[in-house]
């Protein structure tokens, strides 16, 4: 397979395939890609070969390039709970200055990755399931007010439009689980700046795509485009 082609799950949908058996293949497509597949077991050698055979042959020259991190499962589904908790700033009252604790933490978690472009691949996806008690340590810390936000909701809400494997945000035995500290602007620069360093370091040194990268932290004020 040419390593500049995509992977093709959205044909395998046309196919009829189920989402979660998309999700299995691109999974296991990536980690081919990045690792080869001489550690992939033979039931999961299995789905691809059954996924090639029922896909057409590309046009030679025709391959995709490579999937923007934007574009990944795992970046969506962070895009999808930090937009649902700034649609919801009005309702809950928060001020101008005002910053959610939780949205902060999805933001700098969604930079590092910008920076680092770790493949997000099965390896990454599952030593990023690290982050949820590490998300619920800082939150808890964070201080400020504490309003009510409910994490279950959203996700309920897209369910009941289309088919999705995503899972909630936080884990279901959580303590508090709808709590959602806000700060002030003061509060919220100072959560920021810790929050970001320590999820440089975790993604950086946790994610195996990234074992061999030798790309230095980012600036302090680096932002995508930077």
């Amino acid at each position: 397979m040419a390593k500049d082609e995509t992977s093709r799950g959205a044909e395998l949908l046309v196919l009829g395939w189920t989402a979660e058996e998309v999700r299995k293949y691109e999974e296991l497509w990536e980690y081919r890609q990045r690792w080869g597949a001489i550690n992939l077991e033979p039931e999961d050698r299995q789905v691809l070969r059954k996924a090639e055979g029922l896909l057409p042959k590309r046009v030679a020259g025709k391959g995709s390039a490579k999937k923007a991190i934007k574009d990944k499962a795992y970046y969506q589904w962070l895009s999808f709970y930090r937009e649902a908790m700034l649609a919801a700033a009005a309702e809950l009252g928060l001020g101008a200055g005002d910053e959610s604790a939780w949205a902060i933490v999805i933001e700098e978690e969604q930079r590092a990755l910008d920076y680092y472009q770790p493949v997000l691949g099965l390896p990454d996806t599952l030593k990023a399931k690290l982050l949820m008690p590490l998300r619920e340590q800082w939150t808890s810390e964070a201080g400020g007010r504490t309003l009510e936000f409910d994490f279950i909701a959203p996700l309920e809400a897209l369910k009941a439009t289309q088919t999705t494997n995503w899972k909630p945000l936080r884990a279901e035995d959580a303590a508090n689980p709808k709590a959602y500290p806000v700060l002030d602007a003061e509060a919220a620069a100072a959560f920021r700046a810790k929050v970001r360093q320590e999820m440089v370091t975790f993604i950086s040194t946790t994610f195996p795509s990234l074992k061999d990268s030798d790309k230095p932290e980012p600036a302090a004020d680096w932002s995508k485009g930077a």
